[in-house]
């Protein structure tokens, strides 16, 4: 991949109950079309800790294509904003999940964090994805 374009990723992360079974999602989009789309289920989760592992995912693939600079697209504000620093965790789990995501994030030359509206076509593309998946593993 070129060095001299952002590297798109979105992310949904999903759970049926909360905690629930969950699944997450992301997609690479380069030049305007998805180049990759991956999902996989986790178990019983919260939704919050499916949307972290969808970025943890997300930037663990995207560190065996490039350096960077990433984007990553999320419709969780909260999510985005713990990351970012504007919001403090008070969740150990999920403070561990933030600590994963900026140790990833540490491999790139640069990640920006940004949260989307749910009604985003790529947020909704990897929507689909996670219900897919929570479809076939019966997570209903």
């Amino acid at each position: 991949m070129p060095e001299t374009q952002d590297l798109e990723i979105y992310t949904d992360g999903a759970s049926r109950g909360n905690p629930g079974h969950a699944a997450y999602a992301f997609l690479f989009v380069k030049g305007g079309r998805a180049v990759l789309e991956r999902s996989e289920y986790l178990g019983i989760a919260t939704n919050n800790t499916a949307e972290y592992r969808a970025i943890i995912a997300a930037l663990t693939e995207a560190s065996r294509q490039t350096d960077g600079p990433v984007r990553v697209y999320s419709d969780s504000e909260l999510v985005v904003r713990q990351i970012t620093g504007a919001y403090r965790v008070n969740k150990e789990h999920l403070r561990e999940l933030k600590d994963e995501v900026l140790r990833i994030a540490g491999q790139f030359t640069s990640v920006t964090f940004v949260s989307v509206r749910r009604t985003d076509p790529w947020i909704g593309r990897a929507d689909e994805l996670c219900n897919r998946e929570l479809d076939a593993r019966r997570g209903r």
